[in-house]
């Protein structure tokens, strides 16, 4: 009797430690051998069929990149194979510097391209004042695109579109900043496509819970876009001091200009990332996360 062949899919959702995969537009229910749970949204896997709807993963394919967040206890992977990620902000309720800050690090520390897009521009009172704050990171180079999902849901998809053209593409941010309203402007079909996931998963209501990933269907280049739930912090105590200090992009120009090889960019005298703080050439509140970051690191115990 001939081996099983074996069969080739992507993991488009995740639950705990149930997955589902799509091969070739058929859904499987899959889980791992054992308790290993280092499978995440987006990765291509090696699958042995079990039952007509159900599979093990026999192996991951290699990673192009790998998005995840951890504290210093254990990491928690949100997607696998991303080139491009977006962080959803508001121009209410407020959003938070230091989740972005730390969006854009894990994002540079994988070698993901990072843009930034500010929803609810209709709230023209606060309008002025959120397109301040962001300017700390378009003066970076991180593209920002303005958008309304409630008053001007055409538009916004206009713009979006485009961008997430022939894109492996994850939608980050708090909650509240109206990230789902964008997915399901982007993905006409998305709730029926949570509602068919939820069940396969066995997750009931709590659709919110897990990561996702859409098909875009746009013509002749394959796009997807991963939803993930919203959080309100990003650990990183994963990235090593050198992964930091790279992982800063207004530090580059200054990297390998301080008066010690070893400097960490702290208290050491005759630094130039010091100096360029206080010129006002880096932002201050960036370099002190840096700190937070290098002191996070230092914390891990797994």
């Amino acid at each position: 009797m001939s081996a099983p062949t074996p069969l080739t899919g992507l993991i488009i959702a995740a639950h705990g430690r149930h997955y589902l995969a799509d091969v070739d537009g058929r859904k499987l229910q899959c889980v791992t051998r054992g308790k290993k749970t280092n499978i995440a949204v987006g990765d291509v896997v090696n699958l042995k069929m079990t039952s007509e709807d159900q599979a093990v993963i026999e192996s991951i394919a290699e990673r192009q990149t790998l998005l995840y967040r951890s504290d210093q206890y254990k990491s928690k992977l949100l997607a696998a194979n991303l080139t491009r990620l977006f962080i959803v902000v508001a121009t209410e309720p407020g959003f938070a510097d230091d989740l972005i800050s730390r969006s854009l690090v894990a994002a540079e520390a994988a070698g993901i391209d990072a843009h930034l897009i500010l929803n609810k521009t209709d709230v023209v009172d606060s309008l002025d004042k959120a397109r301040e704050r962001l300017t700390t990171y378009t003066s970076l180079g991180y593209p920002l695109h303005e958008v309304s999902a409630r008053t001007r849901p055409e538009e916004a998809v206009a713009t979006l579109l485009p961008l997430l053209a022939g894109q492996s593409s994850i939608f980050i941010g708090q909650s509240g900043m109206g990230k789902s309203s964008l997915i399901n402007l982007l993905v006409p079909d998305a709730d029926i496509a949570v509602r068919e996931i939820s069940a396969a998963l066995d997750t009931g209501k709590h659709t919110t819970t897990f990561t996702r990933l859409y098909d875009l269907h746009t013509p002749e280049q394959k796009s997807t876009i991963i939803d993930s739930p919203g959080f309100q912090e990003f650990g990183l105590y994963h990235l090593s001091e050198g992964m930091l200090e790279r992982a800063f992009v207004e530090f580059k120009p200054y990297l390998g200009g301080c008066k010690f090889y070893n400097c960490r960019h702290l208290i050491e005298p005759q630094c130039a990332i010091l100096t360029a703080v206080a010129e006002g050439k880096i932002a201050k509140f960036r370099h002190q996360l840096y700190g937070q970051l290098l002191h996070e690191s230092a914390q891990t115990l797994y």
